[in-house]
């Protein structure tokens, strides 16, 4: 996934860069810009998929990038203090406005709803292939329990007890998978229809409960939106 981060302050786009680091995983291509000038040649070069965009850059409007651009190319989230902009925003096409100063938590809201808008419902992926002792074998996604990520590979976790190991990353199997299957965590994605009930635990960690008992963790940025899912 490729997201360019445009923000004139270094301290905000700092921690705009480690929030959106926590919440989309390690493999990420991340460029960040303190200018217009900047963000349209970020832009131009190599269209992301999001685009995080202060409105106040050096004393220029941020709307001009998003004017110089095709916008509907890419989502767009506004991250400004001018509240009062937020519905010329909209007007402009944008996925959503986070008003400074913000919360981890509302930025992740943000974040969930760009996941969601990204995934393929209407993905016909039906097996995953895996490269085994010389051969391929196909494995049918209805049959997976859960899938771990396990650096630039995955742990395909099968309802049989069986393990395999996927040659692709988390991050690329989310956006084949179709949206039956949710990410729960940075390094966990389960078919929604495997899930029982959420546990709660103390000092705020969360647990997914899943129909054969077994346990897997919920990321804290994900589980409101899981929450909402299987209420």
């Amino acid at each position: 996934m490729r997201i360019v981060i445009v923000e004139d302050e270094a301290r905000i786009a700092r921690r705009i860069e480690r929030l959106t680091r926590a919440f989309f995983g390690s493999e990420l291509d991340l460029t960040t810009c303190d200018s217009i000038t900047q963000g349209l040649h970020a832009l131009e070069t190599a269209p992301p998929d999001l685009l995080l965009l202060d409105l106040n850059l050096n004393g220029r409007d941020g709307f001009g990038l998003l004017e110089s651009v095709s916008a509907g190319a890419f989502h767009t989230i506004i991250i400004s203090a001018y509240a009062d902009k937020a519905i010329t925003a909209f007007a402009h096409g944008v996925l959503d406005f986070v008003p400074k100063p913000f919360a981890e938590e509302r930025l992740n809201q943000a974040f969930a709803r760009v996941s969601a808008t990204l995934r393929k419902p209407e993905s016909g992926l039906k097996f995953l292939a895996v490269k085994k002792q010389g051969n391929i074998i196909l494995i049918d996604i209805n049959d997976l329990r859960y899938i771990k990520g396990a650096g630039i590979y995955t742990e395909l976790h099968l309802q049989n007890g069986q393990r395999e190991l996927h040659d692709k990353s988390l991050e690329k199997l989310e956006q084949l998978l179709p949206s039956s299957f949710e990410r729960i965590h940075k390094s966990y994605l389960v078919p929604i229809a495997q899930a029982q009930k959420i546990l709660v635990q103390e000092g705020g960690k969360y647990q997914l409960q899943l129909k054969n008992g077994e346990l897997v963790p919920i990321g804290r940025a994900r589980y409101k939106e899981l929450r909402g899912r299987l209420l």
